[in-house]
């Protein structure tokens, strides 16, 4: 069993109760715990973002807004400044932040305030950029997980210092924004000896959809649940690959019924809903 210092248990219970009053999840990476996970701001107004360092060292972060677009794959492409398009350049203009460094001694918490004040006249839509926390490395500080460098036979030595991140989606939201999802076909795939369930959703509207995703048998047996699927407004759809173990690949094939649906902590209401043949 691992022990955590109590300092550390009460950072991370910290953490947790921020996530938990925001209604998402925290997100950790490395050392850094991040709450919540998403953010949304109706029209204009204020959120905060709290930063905690679960590890046993100082570290520093830089933050950051950056934009992405969602891809049918379900991946993100990276947009830089000069390429953003009109809503995107209006999403990076209105988000206000800071700090934008900090140092956390372990187990220290830190509030991120984000600002937003939308300009006049702004067209009602979804503007959305995404929050980055990047470790800055420790000058002259050893790479733990690094093994012992070999003596190189030219004199020239490369040393490759891992950065670990975080991004979060922050939103914005004007006007009365509806969206429809849909869920229109499914299979089975393999990468690299690992089975998925590759689902194909649609999504109609002037805003994203966001929930999870869960598999039930023909009697109602769940058979699996995967959450945080969103499909973002650049796209009307998109692949999932929902990961598979054995026992469950055996079990998703012919007839299942998926259902798309907001998160428990959210009201866990049916977004879409479809009786499928799993082949």
């Amino acid at each position: 069993m691992i022990r955590i210092p109590p300092l550390r248990r009460l950072v991370r219970s910290l953490a947790m109760a921020c996530a938990a009053a925001l209604s998402v999840p925290a997100s950790a990476q490395g050392d850094l715990l991040v709450a919540p996970t998403r953010v949304m701001i109706n029209s204009g107004g204020n959120a905060e973002v709290v930063l905690s360092n679960i590890g046993e060292k100082p570290a520093t972060y830089r933050i950051s807004l950056e934009l992405r677009r969602m891809e049918e794959s379900g991946d993100f492409d990276e947009v830089a400044e000069a390429d953003a398009n009109s809503t995107e350049r209006a999403a990076l203009d209105m988000v206000r932040f800071a700090p934008r460094r900090v140092t956390l001694l372990p187990g220290q918490p830190q509030a991120v305030r984000i600002s937003v004040r939308p300009p006049e006249g702004l067209p009602d839509g979804e503007y959305r950029v995404h929050m980055s926390f990047r470790a800055i490395p420790t000058p002259g500080a050893p790479d733990a997980a690094a093994p012992p460098e070999a003596a190189p036979a030219s004199g020239v030595t490369i040393k490759l210092t891992p950065i670990y991140g975080i991004t979060i989606p922050v939103f914005v939201r004007k006007g009365r924004l509806e969206a429809q999802a849909s869920i229109t076909s499914a299979r089975q795939v393999r990468f690299e000896n690992q089975a998925f369930l590759e689902v194909d959703m649609g999504r109609t509207g002037q805003r994203s959809v966001y929930g999870e995703l869960i598999g039930k048998s023909p009697r109602g047996e769940v058979l699996f649940s995967l959450r945080g699927i969103a499909v973002y407004p650049e796209v009307n759809r998109r692949k999932v690959h929902v990961p598979l173990n054995a026992e469950q690949a055996a079990r998703v094939k012919g007839p299942i019924k998926l259902e798309y649906r907001e998160l428990p902590e959210n009201g866990g209401a049916l977004i879409t809903e479809a009786n499928l043949t799993v082949s």
